[in-house]
């Protein structure tokens, strides 16, 4: 049995906060994060408020229950120059923000614009925020990122996703090293400074590869190891959507996630699927 198996064992259910990523990209990929919601497989939704699917998905969105399901900003820098297209490489958005000062006021001003289109269409603050490809914790975004939410939310700030490796075996293991060291570990420092919470672990990184029962096993593994405070990301669809490279794989993270059947609490590992607000408050 493993030490988390033990701590549920002898506390109760672990409570997982399971995070659908993407939300706005794609029709399909906001009713997979609806449906699994409903039958709460999830507990967060991250959202893309740039993309074309968000204001149709915010009108549904909003009739999930706060207590179950967490619903945050997705911070999305990297759209694609035409909708449907593929999107641009992240080595620009690496660099340019160290080199260019209007770099840096563009990112400002992207953050505070997707930040006010998700209180225009949800009547509220984001839960929290993370990143399309992990950029909320590169430099020079990151920055720019705590202290908007510092400013904006200085009584009760949304928490943000951490990138610190919860799998670190194998090459999944290393794609989850090379992800943190973009700057997980700044991110996280520049939190505690500022006093917004994070997320314990991240937990979810893969190529993208594989079938079903691939993906099945892998799902499995995650959440043998998975604590309190963690998150696993997930980026389930219905169906593929234009630009998007890993419409397969998105559809495999669907079909497994609505089968899930979680050990259920007195059992060995038992888990509870919670919103890891709840989890930061105590619940």
């Amino acid at each position: 049995m493993s030490p988390s198996s033990r701590e549920a064992t002898a506390e109760g259910p672990r409570s997982i906060c399971i995070c659908v990523d993407d939300f706005g990209m794609g029709h399909a990929i906001n009713e997979a994060a609806l449906v699994l919601a409903e039958r709460e497989r999830i507990s967060a939704v991250g959202c893309m408020v740039r993309r074309a699917a968000w204001l149709p998905g915010a009108r549904l969105l909003r009739r999930l229950d706060r207590r179950r399901t967490d619903i945050g900003l997705h911070l999305d820098l990297t759209r694609p120059a035409v909708p449907g297209g593929r999107e641009p490489g992240l080595l620009g958005l690496l660099v340019a923000p160290r080199l260019r000062p209007a770099a840096r006021l563009g990112i400002q001003a992207e953050i505070r614009t997707q930040l006010a289109r998700f209180e225009d269409a949800m009547g509220r603050a984001p839960a929290f925020v993370d990143g399309h490809r992990h950029v909320h914790q590169f430099a020079g975004v990151r920055e720019l990122l705590v202290a908007e939410l510092a400013r904006r939310y200085p009584d009760a700030p949304p928490w943000l996703r951490s990138t610190e490796p919860g799998w670190r075996h194998g090459s999944d293991g290393f794609k989850a090293a090379v992800i943190h060291g973009l700057g997980g570990a700044a991110l996280a420092a520049l939190a505690r400074e500022h006093g917004i919470p994070t997320s314990r672990r991240l937990l979810g990184v893969y190529g993208f590869s594989g079938d079903g029962q691939a993906y099945r096993a892998r799902l499995l593994a995650w959440l043998a190891v998975a604590a309190r405070g963690d998150v696993l990301m997930c980026h389930p669809s219905l169906g593929r959507v234009p630009g998007d490279p890993h419409g397969a794989a998105r559809m495999r993270e669907y079909a497994v996630l609505r089968a899930l059947a979680l050990p259920a609490a007195g059992e060995p590992g038992a888990i509870r699927i919670a919103p890891l607000s709840a989890v930061l408050q105590g619940g």
